[in-house]
C-alpha cells in the first residue's frame, strides 16, 4: 500500500477545506498558535515514517500525554491501580465533576481529567523525581532527548486551571489524593504541556501496535496483558465523550488532545498521528477526525 501517497492526498483535500473547529480558549497560551497548522504522520512497525504537512512541528500534547501516565503507572505499579480509579466510559465531558462527586471521588477512567489526575497522584507516591523520571520514560519510547516541558504553557494551566483544582480538591475531601495538591497540580501541568511532533507521537504509541514492545530496540515496557488493557481504554475512553463516535467512523484505538493532536494505532502494523489545533465541540481536533475517517475508508483497515 502507497502510504505516502495516501498521506499526501489526505493533506492536500482537508487543507482547502472549511475547518469549523475552534482553538482551545480556556488555556490562553494555546490559543496562541497558528490555527491554520495541520500535519500527518504514519510510523509503521517495520520502521518506515510517512509524513505531510506540519508533521514534524512540535505542538503541546495536553491529554494524549495520560496515556504516557497510564503506562508507566502500570508498569511500576501493576494492576492494583483500578482500585482508584476506574475503567468505563464517563459519557460527559472530559472536565465535568458532576459523576466524580456522585461516585465519590472514584474517577471514571484515567483519561478524563480527573481520572488523570489520580494517576499522578500515584506517580508522585512512588517515583523519586517523577517529573524528571517522566520526561526520561517518553524520551525513551521515541528514542531522543529532544523532549521537553513547555514552561509557559504550564504557567498558563496554574493561572487558569481553576476545574482541575476543583477535582483534586474534591477527589481529597473523597481520600482519593494523598499527596498535596500543589503538588499533583504542578505534576499535571508539566505532563500536558509536553511538546512533541506527530512523527514523534507516531514513534512513542508503537509499542502499543506492538504488545507493549518497543520496536526500535525490542525492549518490552509492558506485558502483552497490560498493552491490551491500554489500547481497550483509548478504545472506550480515548476521545472521552466521543469515543464511541471515533470508534464507529475510524475504528482504531486511539488518543486526542485539545493541543489538537489525535494518536490511533493498529495493532501489528502502524501509528497514526494528525495534527490540526481547531477542535470539534466535544473537545477534539475537527480536521485530525476527518482525516482519520477518510485514512481507514481509503486503506480499508480497522481493527473490526
Amino acid at each position: 500500500m502507497d502510504y505516502q501517497k495516501i498521506i499526501d492526498g489526505l493533506h492536500q483535500k482537508h487543507s482547502k477545506e472549511i475547518n469549523k473547529g475552534k482553538v482551545a480558549s480556556y488555556i490562553p497560551e494555546l490559543k496562541k498558535i497558528d490555527s491554520n497548522k495541520f500535519g500527518i504522520n504514519l510510523f509503521t512497525l517495520s520502521n518506515q515514517s510517512f509524513g505531510a504537512g506540519d508533521y514534524q512541528e512540535k505542538f503541546s500534547i495536553q491529554s494524549i500525554s495520560k496515556v504516557f501516565a497510564l503506562t508507566l503507572a502500570l508498569k511500576e505499579m501493576g494492576e492494583k491501580i483500578w482500585k482508584r480509579v476506574g475503567i468505563e466510559p464517563s459519557g460527559d465531558p472530559f472536565n465535568s465533576l458532576v459523576q466524580l462527586e456522585f461516585e465519590k471521588g472514584i474517577p471514571r477512567n484515567p483519561f478524563i481529567n480527573s481520572g488523570a489526575l489520580v494517576i499522578c497522584d500515584m506517580l508522585i507516591s512512588k517515583l523519586k523525581s517523577p517529573k524528571t523520571e517522566f520526561l526520561t520514560f517518553v524520551r525513551k519510547l521515541v528514542n531522543t532527548k529532544d523532549i521537553y516541558f513547555n514552561e509557559k504553557i504550564v504557567a498558563s494551566e496554574k493561572k487558569h486551571g481553576f476545574k482541575n483544582a476543583a477535582h483534586v480538591n474534591l477527589m481529597k475531601s473523597f481520600g482519593n489524593i494523598k499527596n498535596e495538591i500543589d503538588v499533583v497540580l504542578d505534576f499535571y501541568y508539566h505532563m500536558c504541556s509536553m511538546e512533541m511532533t506527530c512523527e514523534e507521537l507516531s514513534k512513542s504509541f508503537l509499542l502499543f501496535a506492538n504488545d507493549g514492545i518497543i520496536p526500535y530496540n525490542n525492549e518490552r515496557i509492558v506485558s502483552l496483558r497490560v498493552s491490551k488493557r491500554i489500547n481497550s481504554s483509548m478504545q472506550l475512553c480515548g476521545l472521552y465523550d466521543e469515543a464511541g463516535q471515533f470508534a464507529f467512523k475510524v475504528g482504531l484505538p486511539g488518543k486526542s488532545g485539545v493541543g489538537g493532536g489525535i494518536v490511533a494505532i493498529h495493532p501489528d502494523l502502524y501509528c497514526i498521528t494528525t495534527w490540526s489545533p481547531k477542535l470539534n465541540k466535544k473537545g477534539n481536533s475537527y480536521l485530525g477526525f476527518k482525516a482519520l475517517e477518510a485514512f481507514t475508508t481509503i486503506t480499508e483497515a480497522s481493527i473490526f
